[in-house]
């Protein structure tokens, strides 16, 4: 029994174990890299609505934080048994409003995971075969599809039109269209859709149709790229 226990906690032991630089040095420069191109990749397929520039410029700290955790508690139990005490302690919030946005997390978390493990090899080829995919999708939706998302915002004085009012004329002017948020209190009725236009003219179209709700109506469009 005393074997055993000796021999457990030798298992449990940290054995210092000198961490080649040339290889932290390579993998570094890989994260960049890719980190790098995932950022480019997120900011120009991506289908949020969110300050894409600002998100993903915290993909290349995440990768390189992971590969550097991951270089460190690799070859030792005690420390990755720390680790997961550390970080049942320290709790982690992010405001994350679309699944795309935590995908991406996901993916910058796995090329650090991927070479803070030495599979760089691995790491990059899946990364290839997933920018493949991506810019594979991109490219082929935006050939099929003419449209274009716009947000549209409406408001106006509360009791100058109904909601019905508003999505008929964004109906008729749009066709296709998602109500994203609809507010209304004694002072003013806002709006918020997501519409497919793929005519300028439509634009104008639609504040004509409803300027006749008078001179409280304010409209708005935004592309979603100028986000």
């Amino acid at each position: 029994m005393d074997n055993r226990w000796n021999l457990f906690q030798k298992f449990l032991i940290t054995q210092e174990q000198v961490i080649s630089v040339n290889e932290f040095l390579l993998n570094a420069l890989v994260v960049i890299v890719l980190s790098a191109i995932l950022e480019f990749s997120y900011i120009k397929c991506a289908r949020t609505i969110s300050n894409r520039r600002q998100f993903a410029g915290v993909f290349m700290l995440i990768a390189f934080t992971t590969m550097l955790i991951i270089s460190i508690v690799k070859s030792s139990l005690a420390l990755s048994l720390g680790l997961v005490g550390a970080l049942s302690i320290v709790r982690f919030r992010a405001a994350i409003k679309e699944p795309e946005e935590l995908a991406y997390l996901f993916f910058a978390i796995s090329v650090g995971l991927g070479l803070g493990a030495n599979q760089t090899i691995i790491t990059i080829v899946a990364f290839a075969v997933a920018m493949v995919i991506l810019w594979g999708r991109f490219f082929i939706t935006s050939k099929r599809s003419p449209y274009q998302n716009l947000y549209l915002n409406f408001s106006s004085e509360s009791g100058a039109a109904e909601l019905s009012d508003i999505t008929g004329a964004v109906k008729e002017v749009f066709g296709r269209f998602t109500l994203k948020r609809y507010d209304e209190n004694t002072d003013k009725i806002e709006a918020s859709f997501v519409v497919d236009s793929p005519k300028p003219e439509n634009l104008g179209k639609f504040k004509k149709a409803v300027e006749k709700y008078g001179k409280s109506v304010r409209v708005s469009f935004i592309e979603s790229k100028s986000f």
